[in-house]
């Protein structure tokens, strides 16, 4: 078994669901399979039976989580191969760009007892709509969170050297990041983790896995998304593949960058998200910005951080609410599925590809 990554394409955020899912079309990949199918059908399983039987043969395997359930399997990345399988229902819906070329469906509705799970109408409705209004809950309350993030960020902001910053990373950039033979460069992006039902979250491993040189930069507040990406974009000047991940609170700012073929990172780690483990190099952000700010602002940035931490608790349990729903709808499910089908199914996908990459 070769080594495996994890990463998130979606995030929950306080403008609601942000999907990264779009990427892997228009022939990213020479063989994307699009799951569909609904709740306890047995997508995951599906997925995690062809990562292992390609796992086992030797293939590195990226593990897409799902953002409401870091337990669960949203997708499967085999790059060796240029091959996917990701779950492309709601609320991450795919559509293929070049059918069957690239990208095709794979139908698990098939396996569902359509007179059985009739039967259970009025479980299903129940659970499905509190699972989707748990849901709503938990962006309303995500919205806020993000109101009261914005004003630690400003207060935080007003004692920050950001020529310092960006000085001290572009050095860092041009040391670490060699120039390599003119090529197109790839900038992809994933999120590292985010706000779940088991709270906030970050796949500190996968970086760990990708790159051995985590350069580490505590800020707390987002003040280094400009200057990672200047380093993400220099890097992919530089003739090297980036993996940009934007922040899951803010998804339009950066928050890590990876560069596996240099085998170094820059990786953001928070008061609410520290790194424990041994840095390549550390950077603290937020003392450089804490040196140059008054008491009234340090005062300010605490009383809005006990705010930003309720909020979070709520948020949480929130989504706490919707992977119960969720779970007691496939539960419902669950009895109604061929999963002997499923698995069948799977086998047949893994021999196709084996025969297609021979």
């Amino acid at each position: 078994m070769k080594q495996s990554a994890h990463i998130f394409l979606g995030a929950n955020s306080g403008e609601g669901f942000y999907s990264l899912y779009d990427q892997l079309l228009h022939a990213r990949l020479d063989d994307l399979l699009i799951i569909k199918g609904g709740p306890g059908c047995g997508k995951s399983s599906f997925m995690r039976a062809v990562a292992k039987e390609l796992s086992d043969a030797g293939e590195d395997v990226i593990y897409v989580n799902c953002s409401g359930d870091p337990d669960s399997l949203d997708g499967v990345l085999i790059p060796s191969i240029k091959t996917g399988l990701v779950d492309g229902t709601s609320p991450h819906v795919l559509e293929p760009s070049y059918t069957v070329s690239n990208e095709r469906y794979v139908d698990l509705t098939r396996f569902y007892d359509v007179a059985e799970t009739k039967a259970r109408r009025e479980d299903i409705i129940g659970h499905s709509d509190a699972y989707r209004a748990a849901y709503t809950e938990a962006y309303h309350i995500l919205r806020a969170v993000d109101a009261v993030a914005a004003e630690r960020r400003a207060a935080a902001r007003k004692g920050m050297d950001f020529a310092r910053l960006e000085s001290r990373i572009d050095r860092l950039a041009r040391r670490e990041l060699k120039g390599k033979e003119a090529r197109r460069a790839r900038i992809d992006r994933a999120f590292l983790g985010g706000m779940t039902h088991k709270g906030e979250l970050c796949r500190y491993d996968t970086a760990e896995t990708l790159c051995p040189k985590l350069c580490v930069l505590e800020d707390s507040y987002g003040l280094a998304a400009a200057a990672m990406e200047r380093a993400a974009a220099y890097a992919a000047a530089a003739g090297y593949d980036v993996l940009l991940c934007p922040n899951p609170d803010r998804p339009r700012e950066t928050m890590h960058v990876l560069i596996p073929a240099a085998g170094f990172a820059l990786v953001t780690a928070t008061a609410r998200q520290p790194y424990e483990g041994e840095a390549y190099r550390r950077i603290r952000v937020d003392a450089m910005a804490m040196e140059q700010l008054s008491r009234a602002d340090k005062a300010k940035l605490r009383f809005t951080g006990r705010i930003e931490r309720s909020l979070r608790e709520e948020a949480t349990e929130a989504l706490r609410r919707a992977k119960a729903e969720h779970d007691a709808l496939e539960a419902v499910y669950n009895p109604c599925v061929d999963f002997d089908g499923v698995y069948a199914l799977a086998a047949e996908e893994v021999q196709r590809l084996r025969e297609y990459h021979k």
